[in-house]
């Protein structure tokens, strides 16, 4: 009898004549915006006809899910066998993180069933675990984080949004074995095979002493009495540098401090830029105060235009004074013509003019003119002795030399 027994029940569990469901998985972890599969087998009781087969969150209310609103466009069943069934579930949602259950239908009412334990499903994200800043030397690692372990991933980094693959990657995380400043950027990574599904990129700042220290020069120019040169010190340095110390070549002691410097010598100057992390220093930068070049093109535009402008002066003054009538005048009208003061230059005609009237000044003695009317012209090319009478003195002679 009991051997009988034995051998019944050993022949309703080869033809499945008992109720069983069987999960390839009992636990899921899946990137959020992704699309999951869960698999399933079952058996049931010989002599019942299965009508329907859904899956379910709810084993007591036992919705079938392709019905719900919140699963509506998302659910799909596959079936590649006979008493076997798969869910699609596509676009993950966190809300989406429940326990699924394959639920049987029968042409019995009182036999149905509900598989158990069910797949419970995990939902996440990727994030980025990462220092905020490094400094300059050090080694930093950035790990890929999830709330749940994923099934067998391989992780792909990015840094601005490009594939790194000169970076050691080991699993998870990223290994910056010295970091520098090239490595500041932004940092994302991702699931081969979901790569649109990126984590939220992470900013890495790196601390670092100046780099790119260079001086820029800028001169006024156009003066009279000279020009000046400013030289501006610019870098690259994280803190941004604050400290900017200035030298002349040679020099052991600074000649000046901050952003810009205007020396008041000729020489070579170079500027020191420097942050909490260290110093560094430009290259030499020549300063030549004495540049003719600048100089003669301020100075003399001026100055030339200023002898014109004495010379007019000078002979309308003269035929102005002229007491005694002639036939045929002492000074011939030269045409000088005087430019406006914002004219920075003279042309030679002004010079012309003078020569081919061939100016003379008369004797000292001759009274009808006083020393006062005469100028020292030597600048100008035009000899006129001093005075030989008393009624001039050296203040009345004035120094036109251009």
């Amino acid at each position: 009898m009991a051997l009988h027994l034995i051998l019944l029940l050993m022949i309703m569990g080869a033809f499945g004549t008992e109720w069983s469901v069987k999960y390839n998985q009992q636990e899921i972890c899946a990137l959020k915006g992704s699309t999951v599969f869960m698999n399933g087998t079952f058996t049931h009781p010989e002599g019942l006809t299965v009508t329907e087969t859904f899956w379910t969150v709810d084993p007591s209310e036992k919705p079938d899910l392709s019905k719900s609103p919140d699963y509506s466009g998302r659910v799909e069943y596959l079936s590649t066998k006979q008493k076997q069934s798969s869910l699609k579930l596509s676009d993950l949602m966190k809300k989406d993180e429940e326990k699924f259950f394959f639920r049987i239908i029968t042409n019995v009412e009182k036999e149905r069933w509900v598989g158990q334990p069910g797949v419970q499903l995990r939902v996440t994200e990727l994030h980025v675990e990462a220092p905020e800043e490094v400094t300059e030397g050090q080694t930093a690692d950035l790990t890929c984080k999830t709330t749940c372990s994923l099934t067998d991933p391989t992780f792909i980094w990015y840094k601005n949004g490009h594939p790194l693959t000169t970076k050691t990657i080991k699993n998870n995380q990223l290994h910056l074995q010295t970091v520098s400043s090239e490595d500041v950027g932004s940092y994302s990574c991702a699931v081969r095979g979901s790569q649109h599904l990126r984590s939220t990129a992470h900013s890495l700042r790196v601390r670092y002493l100046p780099k790119n220290v260079s001086v820029s020069i800028r001169s006024s120019g156009h003066t009279v009495v000279g020009f000046s040169v400013t030289l501006t010190c610019s870098s690259d340095g994280n803190p941004p540098v604050k400290i900017y110390t200035w030298f002349k070549e040679d020099g052991t002691s600074p000649v000046g401090s901050g952003h810009s410097y205007s020396p008041l010598q000729s020489g070579s100057y170079y500027c020191e830029a420097q942050n909490e992390h260290g110093a560094q220093r430009s290259d030499l930068v020549p300063v030549d105060l004495n540049g003719h070049s600048v100089i003669l093109y301020g100075a003399a535009g001026v100055g030339l235009c200023g002898v014109a402008v004495l010379l007019s002066g000078f002979f309308w003054m003269r035929r102005k004074r002229q007491s005694r009538n002639v036939d045929e005048p002492d000074y011939v009208n030269t045409g000088l013509r005087v430019k406006s003061p914002d004219d920075d230059s003279c042309g030679v005609n002004v010079y012309e003019n003078v020569t081919k009237a061939g100016l003379r000044a008369p004797p000292p003695d001759d009274h009808s003119s006083s020393a006062e009317d005469y100028e020292n012209m030597t600048g100008s090319g035009l000899d006129a002795p001093p005075p030989d009478d008393g009624s001039s003195s050296a203040e009345d002679y004035e120094n036109i030399t251009a």
